[in-house]
């Protein structure tokens, strides 16, 4: 139950401040209440806490794609893949609940209908719903950004790669996530987690969003981060396992603390 538990909250951690900080840009108005930058680096400061605060209990994996690929790459035992996944959308969707509680009443100013212009608040849509972007271009966009994400993890988290303190590998997954939004932002919103989309695009369906789990195009949308980042995440892995982990030196015997997502791999 521990581990659950903080999977839950480094999850709900992460999307409080990622979902919070579009809520805010959305609704700002005229006012300047921040830009992509200022989501960008609010979603890789959200995953930083997050492993924060879930790293040591749980492994901080907060997203269903980085369980599935450390189990099939890293000897995460596959029994535990489901209850992590379905604790980490929980600890999203209670997320998005609150941003939708406490922005209510400016969300329902700036979009009274509750309409695509202020969905993204709580969900991706191809092209940001602005931009001309098919919904098989959602998905390759999903796969090469988790791809990406995953590789890099997978890298940072890797003691026979370059090391770092413990302390630093939230900051350099939050980092990722950071450069991620700068680099791969604007064909599908970088969702690049499941339960990031997936918990969100719920709670704000059952809160008055009619069309969560439909594009901008009228299409069925809500697939796309789910499989895409599934897809994307064991690539990443596979070609960092392939492509770089045969090549690196042996272990060496100097006692070292592992990293958050080796430490829990085997359970």
């Amino acid at each position: 139950m521990g581990q659950l538990a903080a999977e839950f909250v480094g999850t709900l951690i992460l999307i409080l401040f990622g979902v919070g900080v579009v809520a805010q840009v959305v609704t700002a108005g005229d006012e300047d209440y921040g830009n992509h930058n200022s989501i960008a680096w609010a979603w890789g400061m959200g995953v930083t806490f997050g492993i924060f605060a879930a790293g040591r209990i749980s492994g901080a994996h907060l997203n269903p794609a980085v369980t599935v690929a450390l189990a099939a790459f890293r000897g995460f035992p596959w029994k535990r893949v489901a209850p992590f996944i379905l604790a980490q959308t929980a600890g999203a969707f209670v997320a998005a609940l609150l941003v939708r509680w406490n922005y209510g009443s400016v969300l329902s100013a700036v979009d009274p209908g509750h309409t695509l212009a202020t969905q993204g608040v709580f969900s991706t849509l191809p092209g940001n719903g602005a931009l001309d972007v098919s919904l098989w271009g959602g998905l390759r966009d999903q796969v090469i950004g988790t791809a990406i994400l995953l590789f890099l993890i997978f890298a940072i988290s890797d003691r026979r790669n370059i090391r770092m303190p413990e302390s630093l590998t939230p900051l350099a997954i939050g980092g990722v996530v950071v450069g991620l939004g700068m680099a791969w932002g604007s064909i599908a919103g970088y969702a690049i987690n499941p339960a990031r989309d997936f918990g969100p695009r719920l709670a704000s369906y059952l809160t008055g969003f009619d069309t969560a789990f439909l594009d901008q195009h009228g299409a069925q949308y809500w697939w796309v981060p789910i499989i895409g980042p599934l897809i994307g995440g064991l690539l990443g892995a596979a070609l960092y396992r392939y492509l770089v982990e045969p090549f690196l030196p042996a272990d060496d015997l100097v006692t070292q603390s592992p990293s958050h997502t080796e430490e829990f791999a085997n359970g």
